[in-house]
């Protein structure tokens, strides 16, 4: 029985994939404590687990930190209704709900800060969000970094910035001058000296930073806007770290955002992801109503221009065997991020599974919308009839006939051909790479580098250089989808011709020694001239001949650190984005306690020595 439900409790975590820690609940008196009772006196007619309205549910309150909780009752959002409370009572309240007592940051040393001055016409570092530029290729050019083939082998550890109390590092930074941005588990954002390490500035958000960064440069000021687990949008100001404006972009309680927001003429695209897909997994829950989509704000105010729902709004459809409402369709989360086709004026963004029937055209699908109206414009299915969540497959909430959780997570890449046509490339967690025109969204070849299952196959993203496409291929041995047993797991990176979908090379990731051996290639690649840099849930960091696949470097990043900052510092597994590169230094997230692989909490800085 232990062993069934440790295996339950994994594939409810696996099929989650919104990707965070998870809550640290009480052991004892959960439903009578003081926080619970207060809770329910003060709270939970707005934060209830439904569809309806647009507080946010009390599922998504367990995944704030204890600190922005506290901090919205003290003097937030929510101090109109904190008033009425002591501070004990709102202490109480926050470490209920999240199962972590509220503590405050701790006093760092003056050594771990630096003053932030910025050039008038400081330098913006062309590659910034998720997938480096608007067309989500993955790639830095020359003109951005000196690390080449023939000098990477120099790449020595320059300085490490600990996080404190993370165990999952996973926001990609982006860089103006000498100063990188970048998020963290805890809604921390950071402003650091790119050459020390040091702090400039820092900001707190409301909940978890999942995604990239994205600057925007008006004349010679700078805005860095991202977005928070609870759909919060940001804009500070670069100068100073201060905030723009705020505004919430998630159509309903349950609403996420794992993805990176990207900004373009005027308007800021948010992914829109929901956490209903692990909700359900309370037999009481009335399974389900959310969808997934992607939001449009004005990027001067934060004011919602358009909104774009993946599934049409929930109907009732019949009970589940212990009487409680079903409704449907539902799910089809956007957990990536979207691309933007400047030429065509559309939106690209992939989806994953339904979490109730009917099935919809919009789950498992690559999409493209209109980028002034937000009207969707093409679909293309790869998988039809995935409905699954993680009630499945022994939970009452799990849909009839529950599907293999088959999402596109990673964002796709608009790729240059070699007749100057164009291609759109997306890899799916079923190890299958598509190649669909981005006018019709037909397909024009499909590529298979892998088994495939709910952790993937591609699963965070892939690279492109040139006609070359990169492709992570995890096929982790906890997910895999059985249901072709002649299909081999072969994890690694792949080499693609774009014009053909042909395999060039391909490069397995080696385990380290005799001890810990978690052998896949998960994370997003880096792609630069002749290189591609890719990290593994071995907490490896690698370079490779992206002609040939062979390996020129490598780095072992699970060990301790000394930090910059004076925190703690431990390495760990490398999953989600892919590295960042600017001028001769390499910046390295390293630390992913999920799903069985190694919590770290570390940024790493390599410089060419």
């Amino acid at each position: 029985m232990r062993i069934a439900a440790f295996l339950l409790a994994g594939i409810a975590l696996i099929s989650l994939a919104f990707r965070g820690a998870e809550p640290k609940y009480p052991p004892s008196n959960f439903a009578d404590s003081t926080g619970a009772k207060l809770f329910r006196t003060y709270c939970s007619a707005c934060h209830k687990d439904s569809a309806a309205g647009l507080a946010p549910a009390f599922f998504m309150l367990k995944y704030m930190s204890s600190r922005s909780i506290y901090a919205s009752l003290k003097s937030g959002k929510m101090r109109q209704q904190g008033s009425a409370l002591t501070d004990a009572q709102q202490r109480n309240i926050a470490a209920w709900l999240t199962g972590y007592p509220v503590t405050t940051s701790s006093s760092l040393p003056d050594s771990a800060y630096a003053k932030f001055s910025l050039a008038g016409n400081a330098h913006r570092y062309d590659h910034w969000g998720w997938g480096n530029n608007y067309e989500g290729t993955g790639f830095t050019p020359s003109s951005q970094t000196s690390i080449t083939p023939e000098n990477v082998r120099q790449l020595k550890l320059k300085w490490a910035f600990g996080q404190e109390d993370a165990v999952v590092v996973r926001s990609k930074p982006a860089l103006v001058g000498d100063w990188l941005i970048f998020g963290t588990q805890f809604g921390d954002v950071y402003a650091l000296n790119k050459n020390t390490g040091k702090i400039g500035w820092k900001f707190t958000a409301s909940n978890a930073i999942r995604g990239g960064i994205q600057i925007i440069k008006k004349e010679n000021e700078y805005t860095v806007v991202f977005a928070d687990y609870g759909t919060s949008v940001y804009a500070l100001s670069l100068a100073t770290g201060k905030l723009k404006w705020s505004a919430r972009a998630g159509f309903e309680p349950l609403s996420a955002v794992t993805g990176t927001v990207v900004a373009y003429n005027n308007k800021i695209y948010v992914p829109l992801s929901t956490v209903e897909i692990s909700a359900v997994a309370n037999n009481d829950y009335e399974c389900c109503k959310s969808s997934g989509g992607v939001v449009a704000l004005d990027a001067n105010t934060g004011k919602i221009v358009w909104k774009y729902r993946n599934t049409a709004p929930a109907k009732f459809i019949g009970k589940n065997k212990k009487g409680k409402a079903f409704f449907g369709p539902s799910g089809a989360p956007v957990w990536c991020s979207p691309t933007v086709d400047t030429k065509r004026k559309l939106l690209y963004f992939g989806s994953g599974q339904n979490y109730s029937r009917p099935a919809t055209q919009t789950s498992d699908a690559i999409q493209a919308l209109n980028l002034e109206t937000g009207k969707r414009v093409w679909v293309f299915q790869a998988t039809s009839e995935d409905a699954y969540n993680t009630a499945c497959p022994y939970l009452i909430n799990c849909p009839d006939s529950s599907g293999p959780d088959l999402d596109f997570g990673m964002a796709p890449m608009i790729v240059k051909l070699k007749s100057g046509s164009d291609i759109l490339v997306a890899g799916q967690k079923s190890g299958v790479v598509w190649g669909i025109n981005p006018s019709t969204g037909k397909m024009v070849w499909k590529t298979r580098v892998g088994k495939g299952g709910a952790l993937g196959g591609i699963h965070w993203g892939m690279a492109a250089s040139g006609d070359t496409v990169f492709a992570a291929n995890a096929d982790n041995g906890l997910a895999l989808d059985k249901s072709d047993t002649s299909i081999k797991a072969t994890p690694g990176i792949f080499a693609l011709n774009a014009n053909t979908g042909e395999i060039i090379w391909k490069a397995p990731p080696p385990c380290p020694g005799k001890g810990y051996c978690f052998n896949f290639n998960s994370a997003a690649p880096l792609a630069l001239p002749g290189l591609v840099i890719a990290g593994t849930t071995n907490g490896q960091i690698r370079a490779y001949d992206s002609r040939t696949g062979n390996l020129l470097w490598e780095y072992e990043t699970i060990r301790d650190y000394e930090t910059a900052n004076g925190v703690k510092g431990r390495g760990g597994s490398i999953d989600g984005p892919a590295p960042f590169v600017a001028g001769n230094m390499l910046f390295v997230n390293s630390g992913y306690g999920m799903f069985g692989q190694k919590a770290g909490n570390v940024l790493l800085a390599f410089q060419v020595d």
